[in-house]
């Protein structure tokens, strides 16, 4: 210890939890191993998680329902936990997972956490490129680290201790600390915006958007990692730009994966996005017998949702009647009967003029046929019915378990995202005053894309 340049007080954490799900499942044990310049103590505990541990749990750690149902609750830890963890740099192996778990308990208590966190996963990739595996298993065998009760909260708090205190025999402090300042470093931010959103900001996919002093839009993107890519704008090379400068507000949304990224990024850019209330659709209408033409359907006053025979989604009148237009040059249909001519009945139209038609204006096609082509010309364009009798959750979790999202749609319309049973309720609750906005084409065209592909789970609710 005496050898150890302890810049800053730190604390070595490890949890044992019921599950990798911050939304669903609770802390069972906390181990702490607190450095300073005063030296080193331990603090542990096991956790009522308020719930059974499961079997797989168990066999992990050997922590059961039984050995749990009389310690401590987190509220009545919290005060004391609290105590060891403030002011101090947070250490975790995957500190997302740790720092996450405990941001996520005091949250729930109306208790702010924050800490400037270190992940000993990151801080071996940074020291040892060379290396490719980074677990604390291969950690433990690569430096013969004894530990006596692998996956016990305390136990494995030792071992990243133990690993600190190896890294700092094998190089210089000063290149250590370096590594450390490279993992955990913040940006200056301008002095406008308020500094603690830096240990707000999450390292998960998601959305984020930047904001002006009056509150108006200046940026808004998807990111897999949305601390990384927030940080980015404002690093010293980029701290002149107009961005930076005008840059009053940050604000995210948290995601399991792209799905969610895509939705909360509509989320984010809602106030500015365009009005749907122009958006249109050609909807095929029988004219007569064996005669179907084009009409211009509006989302305004129709329900693109639930109305069959509708192809295409433009912004504008002038956009659907451009498309229109290219559709009819493209497969020689005619003018007149696509209503894009003014010639009377049984005049020849403009593009029967131009060789560009078959002449169903003259009766030289069948009406029957040239429908039969019109349709044939649309069909990739149709737009599909909403699937399902009503609402449905589409199931995103992330790659590690530890968050999954419910992102519940009704008739192409996105009401919200939810990760437990309260505000899934509360999302369907609100519904009926969502599902009067107007067809929304992005998320149509997002959640049908999902959908198509398989790439969610869904979950059909029940809104009784």
């Amino acid at each position: 210890m005496s050898n150890l340049t302890i810049r800053e007080p730190m604390v070595f954490v490890d949890l044992e939890t019921t599950g990798a799900n911050f939304a669903n499942d609770r802390i069972i044990e906390i181990g702490v191993v607190e450095v300073s310049a005063e030296g080193v103590s331990e603090w542990s505990c096991l956790v009522d998680p308020g719930r059974p541990v499961p079997a797989f749990i168990t066999g992990l750690t050997g922590i059961d329902t039984a050995m749990v149902a009389s310690a401590p609750r987190f509220e009545q830890l919290a005060a004391t936990l609290l105590e060891k963890l403030r002011g101090r740099l947070f250490v975790a192996h995957n500190a997302r997972f740790d720092y996450g778990f405990l941001k996520h308990e005091f949250k729930r208590l109306g208790i702010d956490f924050r800490a400037t966190s270190l992940c000993t996963v990151k801080l071996s990739r940074k020291l040892f490129p060379g290396h490719h595996r980074h677990s604390l298993d291969t950690l433990v065998g690569r430096y013969d680290i004894v530990v006596a009760d692998r996956h016990r909260a305390l136990a494995d708090a030792r071992v990243l201790w133990e690993l600190w205190q190896r890294w700092h025999e094998m190089m210089p402090a000063d290149a250590l600390w370096q590594a450390v300042d490279l993992i955990t470093g913040r940006p200056e931010l301008p002095p406008q915006i308020d500094p603690t959103v830096v240990d707000d900001l999450p390292e998960a996919p998601g959305a984020y958007a930047l904001f002006g002093k009056e509150g108006e839009l200046l940026l808004a993107k998807r990111s897999t990692n949305i601390r990384q890519q927030v940080f980015a704008h404002f690093s010293p090379a980029k701290r002149d730009t107009a961005l930076v400068r005008d840059t009053f507000r940050i604000d995210w949304r948290e995601a399991a994966g792209e799905l969610g990224a895509r939705l909360r990024e509509i989320e984010l850019t809602s106030a500015i996005r365009r009005p749907q209330d122009e958006l249109c659709s050609w909807r095929l209408v029988l004219h007569g017998e064996g005669d179907f033409r084009p009409v211009l359907a509006f989302a305004g006053d129709t329900d693109f949702a639930r109305t069959e025979d509708l192809f295409g989604l433009y912004q504008n009148r002038r956009e659907a009647v451009h498309a229109l237009r290219k559709l009819a040059e493209a497969h020689r249909l005619c003018h007149n009967q696509v209503g894009l001519g003014t010639g009377k009945e049984g005049e020849a139209c403009v593009a029967y003029k131009q060789k560009t038609c078959r002449g169903a204006c003259i009766g030289k096609e069948p009406v029957s046929l040239h429908s039969a082509r019109l349709m044939a010309a649309l069909a990739k364009y149709r737009i599909h019915t909403w699937p399902y009798p009503g609402p449905v959750a589409l199931v995103e979790r992330d790659e590690f378990g530890m968050r999954e999202d419910y992102h519940v749609v009704d008739a192409w319309r996105y009401l919200g995202t939810a990760q437990d049973e309260a505000s899934l309720r509360s999302i369907l609750e609100s519904r009926a005053a969502a599902t009067t906005t107007v067809f929304d084409a992005e998320i149509y065209r997002i959640v049908g894309k999902y959908l198509r592909d398989g790439k969610a789970k869904v979950v059909p609710l029940t809104t009784a």
